[in-house]
């Protein structure tokens, strides 16, 4: 097929809409349920108070702000794509804003900028200090200030404001990867990330990978929870040929989520099992690199470690689960650890020169190998 062929063939998967609408406007529709700004996002997104006072002067001074992207539903609500942090920071300021459980969130006070520093202390209406409030004109003056829309369609192809989000989300955005991706569950099946969610901070889970807080922020225990049940699952061929991991985890999470009858308490009793009898034997030394001359664990985590020791253990924990869990067990764990550090194969796949399309398909079945009892 020629690209000018495949170029008329995906036109035709997306039908798009635009036209500006006023802040007041856009106010009405969230407040009667029309606008869906996904208020379980506001834990990805880490705008300042002075951030979100930097947009407020904006719009007073009518300095435009980028397009807001939206994606119709069946049912006819906006589902916004990407501006939610710009939409929440306009109506947390205005005193609409509620939470993921429908509770109003207080209004926000601002704080001063370089070009307005009377901004100071401002809210949107504060009764009890008048001086520090938006009078009527101002209200009126924001309300009618307008803000770009781009509209998907509801016509369009189902999978494009996943493609749409995810493309905007990281082209020069601050989220992680696994934060775009936790924005993308919420938008396909909230219980799936809440499931993962709660995986993710189980005690005997963060105790073995021993994440710095940095990474704990950024979500990237949730990827390590996606990475255990894709790869544990996975034909290894699948990924020989991938070029981007993340942009493969991001397919393979939205293939799990989407499942019909996923078996979560299945899938969940294999996660828990396995990483308690790792934070049993091994504790936070699980995922480090043994040093055989000083005879110690040593170091911080290692995802390859984590793809060898941790999958290969989880495709065989039912095994495990007939034998008593004692200290004769901690030292067989321990000893087929170390025995992992020695194997050729997996010394020779598990260096950083290494790309994952090499990686995963050699060190997953020798990890596999060794962790059976």
């Amino acid at each position: 097929m020629s690209l000018l062929q495949e170029i008329s063939d995906r036109k035709k998967e997306i039908f798009t809409d635009g036209y500006p609408m006023s802040i007041g406007e856009l106010m009405s529709l969230y407040k009667d349920g029309e606008l869906d700004i996904h208020p379980e996002f506001q834990r990805f997104f880490r705008w300042t108070t002075l951030q979100k006072s930097k947009l407020i002067e904006s719009i007073v001074l009518g300095i435009p702000i980028p397009s807001i992207f939206i994606s119709q539903r069946e049912d006819g609500i906006w589902d916004v794509v990407d501006g939610q942090q710009r939409l929440s920071t306009i109506f947390e300021f205005a005193g609409l804003l509620k939470d993921e459980t429908g509770q109003p969130i207080p209004p926000s006070k601002l704080v001063k900028t370089s070009y307005l520093p009377s901004l100071e202390g401002m809210m949107w209406e504060n009764d009890g200090h008048i001086a520090l409030s938006f009078d009527s004109a101002l209200r009126l003056s924001f309300k009618r200030e307008k803000i770009d829309i781009k509209i998907v369609k509801k016509e369009s192809d189902d999978n494009i404001k996943f493609e749409l989000f995810q493309r905007l989300n990281t082209l020069g955005s601050k989220l992680s990867d696994q934060e775009v991706r936790n924005c993308l569950l919420v938008m396909i099946n909230q219980g799936f990330y809440r499931w993962i969610k709660k995986l993710s901070i189980q005690e005997n889970f963060l105790s073995t990978v021993s994440l710095a807080e940095r990474l704990i922020d950024e979500q990237y225990n949730m990827e390590l929870v996606l990475r255990f049940f894709i790869l544990k699952n996975l034909d290894l061929n699948e990924i020989k040929s991938t070029q981007d991991l993340g942009e493969f985890i991001t397919n393979k999470m939205i293939e799990m989520a989407s499942v019909e009858g996923y078996n979560y308490q299945e899938e969940e009793d294999i996660f828990c099992k396995t990483f308690e009898l790792l934070n049993f034997a091994l504790e936070s030394d699980a995922f480090k690199r043994f040093n055989s001359t000083k005879d110690k664990f040593e170091g911080s985590f290692l995802i390859s470690a984590f793809e060898a020791i941790g999958i290969g253990l989880g495709k065989n924990i039912n095994l495990w689960n007939k034998i008593t869990m004692d200290e004769n067990l901690k030292s067989v764990i321990k000893a087929k650890t170390i025995e992992l550090w020695g194997d050729q194969s997996y010394k020779e796949k598990s260096g950083s020169g290494v790309n994952v399309a090499r990686r995963v398909p050699t060190i997953i079945p020798v990890g596999e190998n060794i962790f059976r009892p």
